[in-house]
């Protein structure tokens, strides 16, 4: 597949919904988390939906919001991304630029529907990977938002990384020079000479056959880097869709 082909393919109308076993059409919620909103879709809605979140947002806020979000939409399960590392479907610790209590809150009480929970740049990987068409190749997922996520793709096997913390300059992790405060502080000419030099160093280091950069502050990137491609942000909720179907299955664990 020519990058072109693969730009054109990672920026599709998010709108597959898995199929249960017996061929009728589940109706499957994605709640991307992030640090300014909680965005909500479903396969079939024209666009997503919206609410405020911010550094006190619980998830006892979300699960008040939630039937707001809705608008009295009867879903079959739900997907939540969230900006924090997840081990056995549920987060290992509380995301930094949210409020607390996500650690340990009953997903499934609260929400009285089956729910899969994932690392947020991890979902849109699989919406990339997805979007894309890609089969068998490997795919490194970088996420320009207000840190940087990451995930590797290879097959149908999903590889959630902390690449954000890792030592790049001046003692300094590669998240201070391409996230949101590493763009402030440099203005944003120079961060995007920052985030060629770390797609080449992650590149040179992992060796993957396509880099898609996705995150709200991938759109202010002048030139893509070599080797990469844009993907769009709505390839989240396609993430979201897809672990519920049986060639993803894997990639989330049921709560």
């Amino acid at each position: 597949m020519s990058a072109q082909s693969q730009s054109q393919a990672s920026s599709p109308s998010p709108t597959r919904s898995p199929s249960s076993a017996a061929g009728s059409r589940r109706i499957i919620c994605t709640l991307d988390i992030g640090g300014t909103n909680a965005k909500a879709r479903c396969a079939h809605w024209d666009d997503k939906r919206a609410a405020p979140s911010g550094p006190g947002y619980t998830p006892e806020q979300l699960a008040k919001d939630l039937p707001t979000l809705l608008a009295g939409e009867k879903v079959d399960g739900i997907t939540i991304g969230l900006p924090t590392p997840i081990c056995a479907g549920r987060p290992l610790m509380d995301p930094v630029n949210l409020g607390p209590g996500w650690k340990d809150f009953d997903y499934r009480a609260a929400f009285g529907v089956p729910v899969k929970i994932l690392n947020d740049a991890a979902m849109q990987a699989i919406g990339s990977h997805v979007a894309a068409g890609l089969t068998n190749e490997k795919m490194l997922f970088l996420g320009l938002g207000t840190g940087l996520g990451s995930a590797m793709v290879v097959g149908r096997q999903v590889l959630p990384m902390e690449l954000a913390h890792l030592p790049y300059k001046k003692g300094k992790s590669f998240e201070d020079f391409v996230g949101i405060r590493g763009r402030e502080r440099s203005g944003t000419r120079k961060w995007r000479g920052h985030v060629a030099e770390c797609v080449k160093i992650l590149r040179a280091a992992l060796l993957p056959d396509v880099v898609v950069l996705g995150g709200g502050n991938s759109k202010a990137l002048k030139d893509v880097p070599a080797g990469c491609v844009l993907g769009a942000n709505s390839n989240a909720f396609l993430g979201g869709y897809a672990v519920w179907s049986d060639e993803w299955a894997g990639a989330a664990t049921e709560l």
